[in-house]
């Protein structure tokens, strides 16, 4: 990317994977049943070599991906990056055998992986979780000592079917953050269970109860009481990738209604005519394009190494789900009712819009994180 304007072939990329979505991965979507890991999508993203990018990406080339593959399909989209978020700290922080066993099922769509870090208690001050590590003198399968996790787990996605979830519980050797540590927990451990939760968005998204769930040494993703740095080191990689699936929404939608505004015929014209509705699609396109280049300019900072990533990605999260709110709320009611009908790409970009305002930090925590940056 030079300055602020994608290179030809990374513009045709973006136009081969939109292609993609459209003609290869909507079809298996489509056949899926909303609220459950689909596990045939997962398989072709393996497939298709795109989770394989998840891991060997910058953080643009990531927004890239993310972004093209939501304009054709938000549900290839969130199933690959749901992959990437509860599989990346094994890449960053665990051991060669966490790696050797978990990483090449994930990359090729055979296992599926979860991030559970919010609680009932902790969602958007995910430093209050609450999950119990407690030291088990008993040991554990290797031998060594180890704790039992109480506790539980909410509005995890890809619960309760995921085959592992990277868990961070707190082990208590320090206060607040700095008492918590990071494991990788397999589905089969003795004391985990799970319920669906019915939820707007149609990604899975579930809860986790962990009753004694024993764990090891072996377990450890990082050092003992340092998992909230772990759980950072990923959102901060991710949050900037929120903002470009949110981006190709929104440009997804903006098209729809260019398209539909364009041959719309009413009051003796078609209504991009009428200079009430040609002003809001000109609105619309300006805030979409904007995001789309804060969501590159943080990209571009995380992988240049810049000191200011946190500020950056926060300020990209947060602009890119809010226009994206915006632009596909007005998409609608520029549509008309033809838009709330069941299964119009409208009505179903309404209800995939509105959760990404809300994970992986709300809107509201990342101005706190905006704001403290500022004042640093």
């Amino acid at each position: 990317m030079t300055g602020f304007a994608l290179g030809v072939e990374q513009e045709q990329w973006c136009g081969q994977l939109r292609a993609l979505a459209a003609d290869r991965l909507r079809p298996l979507a489509d056949k899926g049943e909303p609220g459950r890991v689909n596990r045939p999508l997962l398989a072709a993203l393996g497939e298709l070599g795109l989770l394989e990018r998840v891991f060997t990406s910058g953080a643009l080339e990531l927004c890239l991906l993310r972004e093209s593959l939501a304009y054709g399909c938000t549900e290839a989209e969130t199933a690959l990056a749901l992959q990437g978020l509860g599989a990346h700290p094994v890449l960053r922080s665990g051991t060669p055998q966490q790696r050797e066993r978990w990483l090449p099922q994930v990359r090729a769509g055979r296992a599926v992986a979860a991030f559970a870090l919010s609680e009932p208690g902790a969602g958007s001050d995910a430093a209050a979780l609450a999950l119990e590590a407690v030291r088990d003198g008993g040991g554990t399968a290797d031998g060594g000592g180890g704790w039992r996790l109480s506790g539980e787990k909410c509005w995890i996605s890809n619960a309760p079917e995921a085959d592992f979830y990277t868990v961070f519980a707190r082990t208590g050797e320090g206060p607040a953050a700095k008492g918590v540590t990071a494991f990788l927990v397999p589905a089969d451990r003795p004391g985990l269970s799970g319920e669906p939760l019915d939820m707007l968005s149609p990604h899975p998204i579930g809860r986790l109860s962990f009753d004694g769930v024993p764990v090891g040494p072996q377990d450890l993703l990082g050092e003992p009481g340092r998992g909230f740095r772990v759980a950072m080191d990923t959102l901060n990689l991710f949050r900037p990738s929120v903002g470009a699936f949110a981006v190709g929404m929104a440009r997804a939608a903006l098209d729809a209604t260019l398209a539909y505004t364009g041959a719309r015929r009413a009051f003796g014209g078609v209504l991009g005519d009428l200079q009430a509705v040609g002003h809001r699609v000109a609105e619309m396109a300006t805030r979409t394009e904007a995001a789309r280049l804060l969501v590159y300019a943080a990209a571009g900072a995380y992988d240049a190494g810049s000191a200011d990533v946190p500020r950056r990605s926060a300020m990209a999260k947060l602009l890119a789900t809010e226009t994206a709110q915006y632009v596909v709320d007005h998409a609608v009611q520029l549509h008309g009712a033809v838009a709330l009908q069941r299964g119009h790409l409208l009505e179903h970009l309404y209800r995939e819009v509105r959760a990404p305002r809300i994970y992986e930090g709300a809107s509201e925590v990342q101005r706190t994180i905006i704001a403290k940056e500022l004042y640093r």
